[in-house]
C-alpha cells in the first residue's frame, strides 16, 4: 500500500491549517479520555474544572489510513516533524487560534486555542504531565471551551479527538514506483483534504 508524506506548499502558507475540527474518531487515534488499544494509560485528559481539552492534534511519522471511494485505492498518509513542526508555527501566525468546527461540518464559536506546543523530551514535556504518550515532534493543543453544547458533547464522548483543517501537498519522491496520472494526484489531493 502506497504511503504518501504530506507537506506544506509554502507559496500557499496561509493555508496550511485554518482549523482544528472536534471528532468522535480522530485519524490520528488519540483521543482526549480513552486508553489505548493495547494499553491501559491514558493518551490525554479533559481538564473538567477548567473546561480544557488537552490532546495531540499531529504525532509525527503516523500513518493515517485513507481510502479513495472514487479510484478505490488505499493508502496511507503522515507528516515528518518537520511539516508538523511548520504547521503548528502556520496556526499561530494566521490567527486561527478560534477557527475551530465539529466533525468537519459546523463552524464552532467559544474554542480558542490556549496552549500550542511541540513536544521536545517526552519525558519531560508538560504532556507527561498529563499522561499523555506521544514521540518528539507531536505537536500538542490546549483548547479552551466556551460553549455549553460542544462541553456535553464532551462530557457524553461524542467528540473524543482533534483533527486538522488544512491544505497539503504531497511529496511526490514518496510515492510508489507506480506512474500515477494528474487524475490520480487531483483525487488523492482532494481526499487528503478530507483528513480527520
Amino acid at each position: 500500500m502506497d504511503e504518501i508524506e504530506l507537506i506544506i506548499d509554502e507559496e500557499n502558507a496561509s493555508l496550511a491549517i485554518d482549523a482544528v475540527s472536534l471528532v468522535e474518531f480522530p485519524a490520528i487515534e488519540s483521543d482526549w479520555v480513552a486508553l489505548n488499544k493495547d494499553t491501559n494509560i491514558s493518551l490525554a485528559k479533559v481538564d473538567e474544572d477548567k473546561k480544557l481539552l488537552i490532546g495531540a492534534a499531529l504525532i509525527p511519522d503516523k500513518r493515517i489510513y485513507r481510502y479513495n471511494q472514487e479510484t478505490q485505492k488505499e493508502y496511507f498518509v503522515y507528516f515528518s516533524k518537520e511539516t508538523i513542526k511548520r504547521a503548528s508555527e502556520l496556526y499561530l501566525m494566521n490567527n486561527n487560534q478560534s477557527s475551530a468546527t465539529l466533525e468537519h461540518d459546523t463552524k464552532l464559536s467559544g474554542i480558542t486555542a490556549v496552549e500550542s506546543w511541540i513536544v521536545a523530551d517526552k519525558d519531560r514535556d508538560k504532556s507527561a504531565v498529563y499522561g499523555i504518550d506521544v514521540p518528539e515532534g507531536t505537536w500538542m493543543l490546549s483548547l479552551k471551551v466556551d460553549n455549553e453544547d460542544i462541553w456535553k458533547k464532551v462530557k457524553d464522548k461524542s467528540v473524543k479527538g482533534y483533527s486538522i483543517e488544512g491544505y497539503f501537498t504531497q511529496k511526490m519522491s514518496k510515492l510508489s514506483k507506480q506512474d500515477y496520472t494528474d487524475s490520480d494526484i487531483l483525487n488523492a489531493l482532494a481526499e487528503i483534504l478530507k483528513i480527520q
